[in-house]
């Protein structure tokens, strides 16, 4: 039997009113309906001085990652590439869709999640239990928990020799510049797309982001590696946790798809150069990103289907496709 039109519209009306209140548990958004990413209490990183001496494993500092935290993952980008295996050990935390919240599966002293872990840890309650964290297991207590600081801290932490310096003197002018840009527009810039209240909102965000990633490939554009010259540098660590996401989840889920990646031929390669650097690909995912992003924003896919995307090997392997 068919529904009357107006039922259909008034149904349509009511999911609209209730789609908003459901957004709203996703993060604020302003009178104008653009997104307004949720403050968190940080807790300032520095090199402790412990780790200047050679600790057995049960005593390094933990780095607790999420795999398909954007945030978390620009810091493991950094571990990896500046080899820091023997001095911090990575915990790779599930996200738990159901409760809302990151689990710990084996749990760590005691604690099944992350919220346990930093009341363990003396956080007060008003602090988010985000990832990524660093904990020294001693206390335990956090060592920091902010991934711009955290990324900073791991460049200066000491590292195997050869190991890359990610933020070498010449390049930090240009470090900030590109971070001025990218952090707002593109790595904020997905999210305040997908998570925009009103079409406004939405085209805002969406040629902001558009227009960032233009800057990027005319400045590859001149025969350069990498964002900063020829060496790789924190800019190319932050922006590339959001583009290697790309075609996996911001183009079909957060409404990134005014043009697909490669049509920005330099930033293509630049990706690929960037995925097939040691250690890089083991903090890739594609499936845990699907299933994390479809799964647990049921705004946005109140579905619940997780769709099946493209193997990360066809866009990290594969020439520029012809249109």
């Amino acid at each position: 039997m068919a529904i009357p039109p107006a039922l259909v519209i008034a149904a349509r009306q009511g999911w609209q009113w209730q789609w908003q209140r459901l957004m709203g548990g996703l993060g604020p958004a302003d009178a104008e309906g653009n997104y307004q990413r949720p403050s968190s209490d940080h807790l300032s990183a520095s090199v402790p001085s412990f780790v200047l001496a050679t600790l057995p494993e049960q005593r390094r500092p933990l780095l607790i990652l999420g795999r398909s935290c954007p945030w978390a993952h620009r810091t493991w980008l950094v571990h990896q590439l500046r080899r820091l295996g023997s001095s911090i050990t990575p915990l790779i935390a599930r996200a738990d869709h159901r409760a809302g919240r990151w689990q710990l599966d084996p749990p760590w002293q005691g604690c099944h999640t992350l919220l346990e872990l930093y009341r363990r840890c003396g956080a007060p309650p008003s602090y988010r239990a985000t990832v990524p964290v660093l904990v020294d297991p001693s206390g335990p207590r956090i060592l920091g928990n902010e991934s711009a600081q955290l990324v900073e801290l791991f460049n200066e932490w000491p590292a195997p020799d050869g190991a890359p310096d990610l933020a070498a003197a010449h390049q930090r002018g240009e470090i900030d510049r590109w971070q001025s840009l990218l952090q707002p527009a593109v790595n904020d810039g997905v999210y305040r797309c997908g998570f925009a209240r009103t079409q406004g909102a939405y085209d805002r965000a969406e040629t902001d982001l558009f227009n960032a990633l233009q800057q990027v490939e005319q400045a590859l554009q001149d025969g350069r590696s990498w964002l900063c010259g020829d060496e790789l540098s924190l800019a190319d660590v932050r922006l590339f946790p959001t583009l290697i996401r790309w075609e996996v989840v911001y183009a079909p889920l957060f409404g990134c798809s005014r043009r697909p990646l490669w049509q920005f031929p330099n930033l293509w390669l630049w990706r690929q150069r960037l995925h097939a650097l040691p250690g890089v690909d083991d903090t890739c995912d594609a499936k845990a990103w699907r299933q994390d992003y479809f799964g647990a924003l049921f705004p946005l896919n109140p579905g619940g289907i997780i769709p099946a995307g493209p193997d990360l090997s066809t866009l990290v392997h594969a020439g520029i496709p012809r249109p």
